[in-house]
């Protein structure tokens, strides 16, 4: 069997639509900017993308900035911003935060100040779905839209965060969404692009593709096909605890994305899992993060009160709509191959 990507939450494949809108996008000349017909026909790319990821996120144009990712996104959100957040926010916002909201051990959190905290709606490692309260300052939706139903409208956050290539589109493009009437200090500046929120020339041609990729992830949602994914995802969980009743399945009493899968086998290291895993041809991520090649358990993990051995032992397996059943399958059967041999030597 040819190589089975099993790693969708860390990046989603790049959709047809996608490279179709950036490929016609290249072909365009001016300057967004500019106001001759060759710079109005490249503002026009961006404006329909603005107008694509507002429908698939339920918000309204004006309410699109552009950005490189989500990570500037939340930066141009969260500078100069005092907010309360817990342990299991993304890098990116765990950054701007005091990580002191409490976390349950099913990975949920309850925000008693929703003005002044911002709240994830749905963890990359985990799954595991979170209440937005009414007013929350902001949120990261980069792992929920496309894969779960989210309008921007009705979830009581004030900003919003998300990234292209989460949803299929290019790596290198995101979004600021703003509730209407509120506005954010540009930390770019020189050029009064994006409404004077984001200053520097659109990425033309990655914008294009993030607005083609939300409205057919949108398609996708609507059609039903992460509930395939979801009953995949549970036919994975069930032979995975089938071959290791060991195991500890990460968030299973709480609400989670329909194609996360996280689990700890404690005393068998993720990376190592990760490179054995790669080596019989699969792709997945470890629940634990290297920094300088410093390998540290995953605080997400620790936050939900796993033991360091429990939190470094976790790997994370992430479908999508186009994973087969037999990927599924082969990726169980290679997995419990290297558990047995683990269980041997640890005998």
């Amino acid at each position: 069997m040819s190589r089975a990507y099993l790693d969708w939450n860390a990046t989603a494949p790049l959709r047809p639509e996608a490279r179709d809108a950036m490929i016609a996008a290249m072909d365009v000349l001016g300057n967004p900017s500019s106001v001759h017909a060759e710079g109005r026909a490249a503002k026009a790319i961006v404006e329909r993308a603005r107008a694509q990821v507002a429908e698939a996120t339920g918000a309204g144009e004006a309410d699109i900035v552009f950005t490189s990712g989500a990570t500037e996104a939340a930066s141009l959100a969260l500078a100069g911003r005092d907010l309360a957040g817990a342990a299991i926010e993304h890098d990116c916002v765990a950054a701007w935060t005091d990580g002191a909201v409490p976390v349950d051990e099913a990975g949920r959190v309850t925000v008693a100040e929703p003005e002044r905290s911002a709240l994830q709606a749905a963890n990359s490692e985990t799954g595991v779905l979170q209440d937005l309260p009414e007013g929350l300052a902001f949120t990261d939706a980069v792992q929920a839209v496309g894969k779960v139903p989210f309008a921007f409208s009705w979830s009581g956050a004030e900003m919003a965060a998300i990234s292209a290539h989460k949803f299929g589109g290019p790596k290198g493009a995101g979004a600021l969404i703003l509730r209407r009437g509120l506005d954010v200090a540009a930390q770019l500046r020189g050029g009064g692009q994006e409404m004077g929120r984001r200053a520097g020339t659109e990425n033309v041609v990655a914008i294009a593709g993030m607005g083609a990729a939300a409205a057919a992830a949108q398609a996708d949602l609507d059609a039903g096909r992460w509930e395939a994914v979801a009953e995949l995802r549970n036919i994975l969980e069930s032979a995975l605890r089938d071959a290791a009743p060991d195991l500890i399945l990460v968030g299973e009493g709480a609400a989670r994305l329909p194609n996360t899968t996280c689990i700890a086998v404690p005393g068998w290291r993720g990376e190592t899992q990760v490179m054995q895993m790669d080596l019989a041809g699969f792709a997945i991520s470890a629940g634990s993060a290297c920094s300088s090649g410093k390998v540290k358990e995953s605080r997400v993990l620790r936050a939900m009160g796993l033991d360091a051995d429990a939190a470094s032992s976790a790997i994370r397996i992430s479908l999508g709509p186009t994973t087969m059943r037999a990927e599924v399958d082969g990726f169980v059967a290679a997995w419990a191959r290297q558990h047995a041999k683990f269980r041997a030597r640890a005998a």
